[in-house]
């Protein structure tokens, strides 16, 4: 059986009698590989081989490490199929939504590519008598990455652009559901002209997660995951004085105006609440109608559409979604109705209990839609992470805006109406982090920067784009004058000023 190891120097790197953890093919159920999970003293082999290569990458003019990355994206465009296929086999994603996560990450690489402009200072001629004062950006040395299982491409790919192109070695810790394609990425990067020792790829669990929080070389911390975990991430890195960088968990909302196109907002609703198995932290789990017959109309529509869906294979071109990741995480979802039900909420559509004809042992389920869901129920105020879709009613807009507002998560919204003043007043007033007006998956593209607000993002730095780009690096200030010789000014004991 295949056995996933770590990617240090350029190269695998074995380890000595390690711990294995299995990775599923989620449509069988079945272990295809196992993945060799590091221990602390991995880690500091991997963070010492990033800290001796980083000085001379740093180094290296930002043009040149430009072209690293134009090398890098045209290996990832001429290795999509591999890297699409890889992707799907081990999370279970349709071929084309895994080719999507892959797309998505690429956008970032063509903004790293930019790297010459992004990094350039600032400078003031005269600021004060024959003084002139400049700024610069500066790489800040080793950093890492911690990413999730539901976008094992995209993800990895927002952090170790940017990072990369700043100057700086990188540790990547995927996730041990789904690691092949971090390390297949590693070694295009090596193709592309990245010199050995720069991206470092370390498997493991919590053990070597909390080395990598714990290691006194690593500077900054990227993090993607559930909410509890990037609160503990975030506290464990910054009480060890590391810049961190902590996106957690959603719960999304979209809020359908009286007056929205219902016909195209269903539409981007069933793709984004069920797409991808509804395993992404933008899906939109909550509709909330404003008024009866909205939701009287949303709803009959809804079935009929839902009823149309067709869950299969990842490579099956007519399935919609495939299987969630893990036996576990489909038994947590089916919990999560189960909880519903108990709750009060109404079960239009149960999507339990499917089995797909040659497949029974995946991790399928159909879709689930749940009606009359109420702010209170447990059910609502936790992320389920499924295909999964509750309807909350609103009598008004007012109350419709207040659910998200009010809700522990912040992380995306939508809102669908032909009214431009609701629209307005929505963006304005609604407190999350990003928005959509008649857009379901508000995800920015790769020149704005991605964060969710509240229990949804831990620091003040959003993922990639120019936020990116200042995470890592560190702002230098020089204040300089050259004395032409002659006139010595008198001694001075106050601060001084430009004046």
């Amino acid at each position: 059986m295949r056995t996933i190891t770590n990617f240090i120097d350029g190269a695998a790197a074995p380890l000595t009698n390690p711990r294995l953890g299995e990775v599923y093919a989620p449509t069988i159920g079945q272990v295809q590989a196992h993945v060799e999970l590091s221990t602390p003293a991995d880690l500091n082999a991997a963070v010492a081989n990033a800290v001796a290569a980083q000085p001379a990458w740093s180094a290296m003019n930002p043009q040149r490490r430009a072209r690293v990355m134009f090398n890098f994206k045209a290996l990832i465009e001429q290795n999509m199929n591999e890297l699409a296929e890889m992707l799907a086999s081990e999370h279970g994603k349709v071929i084309d939504d895994a080719k999507g996560d892959i797309q998505r990450g690429l956008d970032v690489v063509e903004f790293a590519c930019g790297i010459p402009h992004l990094l350039k200072g600032e400078y003031t001629e005269g600021a004060g008598p024959g003084i002139d004062v400049y700024s610069v950006r500066q790489s800040l040395g080793v950093c890492a990455g911690i990413t999730p299982f539901n976008f094992p491409a995209m993800i990895p790919l927002w952090m170790l652009a940017p990072a990369i192109a700043c100057g700086n070695a990188f540790i990547l810790k995927p996730s041990e559901r789904d690691p092949s394609v971090s390390v297949r990425l590693a070694e295009l990067l090596i193709e592309a002209g990245l010199p050995k020792g720069i991206l470092n790829v370390v498997h493991g669990d919590k053990v070597v997660v909390d080395a990598i929080l714990d290691h006194p070389d690593i500077k900054a911390v990227s993090f993607v995951g559930s909410s509890d975990i990037a609160q503990y991430v975030y506290g464990r890195g910054a009480a060890n004085g590391k810049r961190m960088q902590c996106m957690g968990g959603a719960k999304n909302h979209g809020i359908i105006m009286p007056d929205a196109d219902l016909d195209q907002t269903v539409a981007d609703i069933l793709g984004a609440a069920y797409g991808s198995a509804g395993e992404r932290c933008m899906a939109l789990p909550v509709v909330v109608p404003v008024g009866e017959q909205t939701a009287t109309t949303l709803r009959e529509k809804l079935v009929t559409e839902i009823e149309k869906l067709k869950v299969g294979i990842s490579t099956d071109p007519e399935a919609h979604y495939g299987p969630v990741v893990s036996a576990q995480h489909k038994a947590r979802i089916e919990s999560y109705i189960d909880m519903a039900v108990k709750e009060g909420a109404e079960l239009v559509i149960d999507g339990r209990g499917f089995s797909l004809q040659g497949y029974e042992d995946g991790y399928f389920l159909a879709p689930t839609l749940l009606d009359h869901v109420t702010p209170a129920m447990q059910s609502y105020q936790e992320e389920i992470f499924g295909p999964v879709l509750q309807i909350l009613r609103a009598k008004t807009f007012e109350e419709a805006v207040s659910y998200p507002t009010q809700h522990q998560y912040g992380n995306g919204v939508a809102i669908f109406t032909r009214n431009g003043d609701f629209a307005r007043r929505f963006a304005a007033s609604v407190e999350v982090g990003m928005v959509g007006i008649n857009v379901p998956i508000p995800v920015p593209v790769s020149y704005h920067s991605f964060g969710g607000w509240k229990r949804s993002g831990f620091g003040d730095m959003n993922q990639y784009g120019m936020d990116g780009v200042r995470f890592y690096t560190r702002v230098k200030t020089i204040t300089q004058r050259w004395p032409s010789g002659g006139l010595v000014s008198d001694q001075s004991f106050v601060i001084p000023t430009m004046g």
